[in-house]
């Protein structure tokens, strides 16, 4: 039995372990096979406050790790298989170990959605990303490529036109979907051009990325682009699956980070939430005990 069961651990969940266990509850933090969040995709991050140098992003979440863990919190690298918040204390499955908690906090995130290429694959965080925020500054005076047409690929157009020299828009339709104030900057912006009704075969590159492969999905045609970087934003997906049965809000259990920030998606907003979470869990325990 634990006080709080923080499920998911990257900036929002570690956060809230940090704040849960300082104030002395009994803290789990299910982090995942793969822990961290996307932090650990990304290469150096610049934009979080207290590190005027920048610092890498698995150094980052290590250092949050460490200090949820000072407090001592318990921290296991595995999945959530299932939960029932029916009833309190919430059970939480993993494989086939049970876990019980007097409140819940969800940090599960958001994934950014791929293309499935093994070159993809390959190639991430060298010159493949899905976060211009995080990335853009690496590809100053560079060739640069934007996967998507809807409101995520236009802002991580318009964020890469402040460092790279050309930013092209691969599209599969013939117009954007993304909302109109976007397009206007868009078009507008003599840093974007585009390439419409084209879809990415494949993202060429030794070492780092030097090409992308484009179909044309009306005329089949296939062509070779040189680019410097792919950004692949074509949405997010919040790590939900395994809370398909849970349909309605349940008193105790709190959300935290991209799970249930579908805007700004940042490691520091994502911080901030885990702590609001952490101390709103924190308040419930208060007047709900068991």
């Amino acid at each position: 039995m634990y006080d709080i069961v923080i499920i998911g651990s990257g900036p929002a969940g570690l956060t809230a372990a940090t704040y849960t266990s300082r104030a002395r509850l009994e803290t789990l933090v299910i982090g995942g096979a793969t822990w961290g969040g996307q932090l650990m995709l990304t290469s150096e991050v610049e934009n979080f406050p207290g590190f005027p140098d920048g610092i890498l992003g698995p150094k980052l979440m290590s250092k949050m790790r460490m200090q949820a863990e000072r407090f001592g919190a318990k921290i296991i690298f595995e999945d959530v298989t299932s939960v029932d918040f029916s009833s309190r204390p919430f059970k939480i499955n993993v494989g086939d170990k049970s876990f019980m908690a007097k409140a819940v906090i969800i940090a599960t995130g958001a994934s950014a959605k791929w293309l499935g290429l093994p070159s993809e694959a390959r190639l991430r965080g060298r010159g493949v990303s899905a976060c211009a925020t995080c990335d853009a500054p690496f590809f100053r005076d560079k060739k640069t490529v934007v996967v998507g047409g809807g409101d995520t690929a236009l802002d991580e157009a318009l964020a890469l036109t402040k460092y790279a020299r050309e930013v092209t828009i691969v599209h599969r339709r013939d117009q954007l979907r993304a909302c109109k104030i976007l397009q206007e900057r868009v078009f507008a912006n003599k840093k974007v051009n585009f390439v419409w009704n084209s879809v990415v075969e494949d993202i060429l590159g030794k070492v780092r990325v030097e090409d992308v492969k484009l179909k044309n999905v009306q005329t089949g045609e296939v062509t070779t682009l040189p680019t410097d970087a792919v950004f692949v934003a074509i949405g997010h997906k919040p790590s939900t699956d395994v809370f398909d049965e849970t349909k309605t809000s349940v008193e105790g259990v709190f959300t935290a980070g991209d799970v249930r920030d579908p805007r700004y998606k940042q490691a520091v907003t994502a911080a901030g939430s885990g702590c609001k979470a952490a101390l709103d869990a924190e308040k419930y325990l208060q007047e709900h005990p068991i």
